[in-house]
């Protein structure tokens, strides 16, 4: 867990390349959408009808200006990971954002119903970098090589933006794509790449609510074909990963509202070692 560069221009390179040269969110637009965020207030989109690179730069300007708020930048997530939500956003690929230190939360912990202005959850997974070398893998097997432990993961995104507002590609980018709170659990350790590899393909993940309904299970591979691959993905858009960097790698399955937890969640994942899991309790 590194110390993240504080000033807005290093930051921009960290985060998203050359990006901070493109036609950003107004200081006073980013202004706004801060005070609101942080407020939990529905608030105006970033980056409408925007380029892709303009997003990204009003992402660097977002997160320099939660970075007080939140605490440094700890990893990065890949967001709409699957086909159907690739459609729903308008977008063709995956979208990149951060995580921040201060949004994780441990196994079991009670958060708000209402934890942001549009809460939602999803059942996700963090891979843990344990090496730089991670940066030169061009494949899964190579990916898991340089991970050093796996850790069962509840996001707890807040989509922010007031309802009528436009969610697209962009939008979302320039948020940062949604980042508020997450549920980390246990470490799982990498001691044989191959066989994690394998297993993370294998694995099928359960989301159920706290009555035990199922509101989604599905295999490893509704990730990209693989989890590993969302880190090849953000390497591909020029993210330097740094040992201990976490890595979202994306839901497995729908964002789903806090009133279908029914007061809470419960992520499980079986095939990996020990079939772990993950919970979380809504108040």
């Amino acid at each position: 867990m590194r110390t993240m560069i504080s000033t807005v221009g290093a930051l921009a390179a960290l985060v998203i390349g050359g990006a901070a040269a493109a036609d950003c969110a107004s200081d006073e637009a980013v202004a706004a959408f801060t005070a609101d965020y942080l407020a939990g207030t529905p608030t105006k989109a970033l980056a409408v009808d925007a380029s892709m690179e303009d997003a990204l730069c009003s992402q660097a300007k977002v997160v320099a200006a939660l970075i007080p708020h939140l605490g440094p930048v700890i990893g990065y997530k890949a967001g709409l990971t699957s086909a159907p939500a690739q459609a729903a956003f308008g977008v063709s690929e995956p979208v990149r954002g951060v995580l921040y230190r201060d949004m994780m939360l441990a196994d079991g912990a009670e958060v708000p119903e209402a934890w942001g202005a549009r809460p939602v959850f999803e059942a996700d997974l963090i891979l843990v970098v344990g090496d730089a070398g991670i940066n030169a893998a061009t494949t899964p097997d190579e990916v898991m090589q340089h991970v050093s432990e796996i850790r069962p993961f509840i996001e707890l995104p807040d989509l922010t933006y007031a309802e009528g507002e436009p969610l697209t590609g962009a939008t979302i980018t320039a948020m940062g794509v949604a980042p508020k709170l997450g549920v980390l659990g246990a470490p799982i350790a990498v001691s044989d790449p191959a066989a994690m590899t394998a297993a993370l393909a294998d694995m099928t993940v359960t989301l159920r609510a706290a009555d035990g309904e199922v509101l989604a299970q599905v295999p490893g591979k509704a990730v990209m074909g693989h989890p590993a691959n969302s880190v090849l993905w953000l390497m591909s858009k020029g993210v330097e990963m740094k040992p201990g960097d976490l890595i979202s790698v994306g839901s497995f399955g729908p964002l789903v509202p806090p009133a279908k937890g029914k007061g809470g969640a419960t992520v499980s994942y079986q095939g990996l070692p020990g079939d772990p899991g993950v919970s979380v309790v809504f108040k």
